[in-house]
């Protein structure tokens, strides 16, 4: 009989932050491979669920590394879910998450890892780094920092989903450029009518954002988390791309809206270690397959489907021959 997979409730307090995750262990005797999942942008949970879409694509990736027989580790952002934002002590609102820059959510990518490496249910030497999106970028800061460390733990391998080898105001203009077309024909009129351009409109607004100097800040009406954006338009991944020497696997969907699958290529030729990349066909963003033109209107009917199990297999076994390949060593 098959052991089940065991689901643990973790708490990994900090000076400036008490984070709420989700242990899953393989069935069976330890210590096994494991892995830190990292969710996308915005005030997403461990499962990557946003209040308005409930993408779900950690927590089933979660599960299909536990059946491959790797450990996992995925959490709410600061702020969101189970986890609090710590200000002076004090726990923050509601909108605490949006007070959480860049680098803050890299911190609690770096704290978990060293959590999850020591335990003793898990193999330091077979931990890996998990990213989608944002989480992508995470991922690669995080293990170029881990890498560089003098001491604690090193990841043996790293996995970017939907991730960019270009700067994030350059990631979002190009978001900007792919969105145009996808606008219902009442709005593109309305656009045109009004001359408004809308990869120009959106430097305008880094513009302003760059210009605020607090973390929360309205842009355009919206209140929006910018020390978040702020770090993040100015950060250029392709400096901690070129510093990974660890096996790393990319995968991005050919109709992926959010990151330009383009950027394969250019995670090839910049990390110095073994790389492998994939351009899921027909897959988007939401790491989902989608029929027809890509359009971001479809997500909400998009995610009531699983995560493409080819996109699931690919992980699973790359991360499985990692670890064997680590145990080797």
């Amino acid at each position: 009989m098959t052991t089940p997979v065991r689901e643990v409730e973790l708490r990994l307090p900090g000076a400036d932050r008490d984070l709420a995750g989700a242990l899953i262990l393989p069935g069976g005797a330890g210590p096994f491979p494991a892995a830190v999942l990292v969710s996308g942008s915005g005030p997403v949970d461990r499962d990557s669920n946003a209040p308005r879409l409930a993408i779900d694509s950690t927590r089933q990736l979660a599960h299909a590394l536990a059946r491959a027989g790797i450990a996992t580790l995925r959490y709410d952002k600061r702020g969101v879910g189970g986890s609090r934002l710590l200000r002076d002590g004090t726990v923050e609102g509601k909108d605490g998450w949006m007070r959480a820059g860049l680098f803050d959510n890299a911190d609690d990518l770096v704290a978990a890892s060293t959590a999850l490496a020591e335990r003793p249910d898990t193999d330091a030497g077979r931990l890996f780094l998990v990213g989608h999106s944002e989480g992508a970028t995470l991922v690669t800061i995080a293990a170029a920092r881990m890498s560089d460390a003098p001491a604690g733990p090193r990841p043996a391998a790293v996995v970017l989903l939907a991730g960019a080898a270009r700067p994030g105001d350059a990631v979002l203009r190009w978001q900007a450029g792919m969105l145009a077309p996808t606008l219902p024909a009442p709005v593109r009129g309305l656009l045109k009518l009004l001359r408004t351009d809308l990869v120009r409109q959106v430097s305008r607004n880094h513009d302003k954002i760059r210009a605020t100097g607090t973390d929360i800040a309205r842009i355009g009406g919206a209140k929006i988390n910018a020390k978040w954006f702020r770090e993040y338009l100015d950060h250029d991944p392709r400096d901690d791309l070129a510093r990974l020497r660890m096996p790393v696997l990319a995968v991005t969907g050919t109709k992926d809206l959010q990151v330009d699958p383009a950027d394969l290529a250019a995670i090839a030729e910049l990390v110095p270690g073994p790389v492998q990349t994939w351009a899921a066909p027909d897959v988007t963003h939401l790491l989902r397959t989608q029929p027809g033109a890509p359009s971001l209107r479809a997500y909400k009917e998009e995610v009531r489907r699983p995560v493409d199990p080819a996109v699931l297999d690919r992980v699973t076994g790359w991360l499985a021959d990692q670890g064997v390949a680590a145990d080797t060593h």
